[in-house]
């Protein structure tokens, strides 16, 4: 008798064991009896009727992320895809619709964000689909809730978290792109040399004034190097003809001997002889007074000319 109950007690020791099962922490158990449903039984340990009930299924309560990739067409007739991140959990007094009411909720999802994202991007240009994409998730999020919370589901976010154009159209923006920014190039390039040219203009100016200006002074200072040296001259009895001519000479073997210290100077053929000085003094005497012959002449003629003009006024 006792070998034959062993086969029974071990038998109800399976059966009692089999009474007992754990539900882990944020998930959740279906129990039914018979085919019917029972009960749902949170984490920790448990207890069902052997034989009668079944846990039938199991639903994690946390949060989970479901990536759908969409390709629609913009406004602008350029077909582009993205990338919808939704993340959604199971509400936790909400088990019994979740389970019941949808066989596979990633499906169902996946067909709610098809349709709002074809609704929403075809009535977008591209440029618009990048700067309004937070746009386009609030309205799958919007309505995502409206039609997933009857099942049992909470959308806690949904993200557009990547928007992939075709590579012909990224490859003409990029050259957009490129083309902008050379042609802003260009723009500080000529901005640069225009000033470039200014400021060289301008120091230019100044530097053709204050060169002027030094001329200025050094014939200032020469005329009264001169003044100073008939002057000498003079008190020692030598006329101004006479002085104006030694300066003359003076100054002409002056420029010779600054000539020949150079030993790369150009081929120039000068006069040497003494008499050099005295005739370049006459050529110059002879050309300051036609000079000033022809200045008064000139002068003359515009008043006789003016006379003239003011008769004929008064005659009219």
């Amino acid at each position: 008798m006792d070998f034959l109950a062993i086969p029974f007690i071990f038998l109800g020791f399976i059966i009692l064991i089999s009474s007992f099962f754990t539900v882990k922490q944020q998930s959740a158990a279906i129990i039914e009896r018979f085919g019917k449903f029972q009960s749902i039984r949170h984490s920790g340990l448990q207890m069902k009727i052997p034989i009668i009930d079944r846990v039938a299924g199991r639903m994690s309560l946390k949060i989970q992320q479901l990536d759908v990739i969409v390709e629609t067409k913009t406004l602008d007739d350029v077909f582009v895809r993205l990338k919808i991140s939704v993340q959604f959990k199971v509400i936790q007094e909400k088990v019994y619709d979740a389970f019941y009411k949808l066989d596979y909720a990633h499906d169902q999802i996946t067909s709610y964000v098809f349709d709002v994202v074809r609704a929403e991007v075809p009535k977008m240009k591209l440029d618009d689909v990048f700067v309004k994409k937070d746009d386009i998730a609030i309205a799958v999020k919007t309505e995502l809730n409206d039609a997933m919370s009857d099942y049992g589901y909470d959308i806690i976010k949904t993200l557009v978290t990547d928007i992939d154009p075709d590579a012909q159209v990224k490859a003409a923006m990029n050259r957009i792109n490129a083309s902008e920014r050379e042609k802003i190039a260009a723009q500080f390039e000529g901005d640069a040399a225009r000033i470039l040219i200014v400021e060289r203009a301008k120091a230019e100016a100044e530097s053709k004034r204050l060169q002027g200006q030094g001329i200025a002074d050094q014939r200032r200072e020469i005329a009264r190097g001169l003044e100073e040296s008939v002057d000498v001259l003079n008190r020692v009895g030598i006329n101004s003809q006479e002085a104006s001519a030694l300066i003359v000479v003076t100054q002409h073997y002056d420029t010779l001997q600054s000539i020949g210290e150079h030993v790369n100077s150009n081929l120039i053929l000068l006069p040497n002889s003494p008499q050099a000085g005295s005739d370049m003094l006459n050529n110059m005497v002879a050309s300051f007074t036609a000079s000033n012959q022809i200045g008064e002449a000139m002068k003359e003629a515009k008043n006789k000319k003016r006379l003239s003009d003011g008769k004929d006024s008064k005659n009219q």
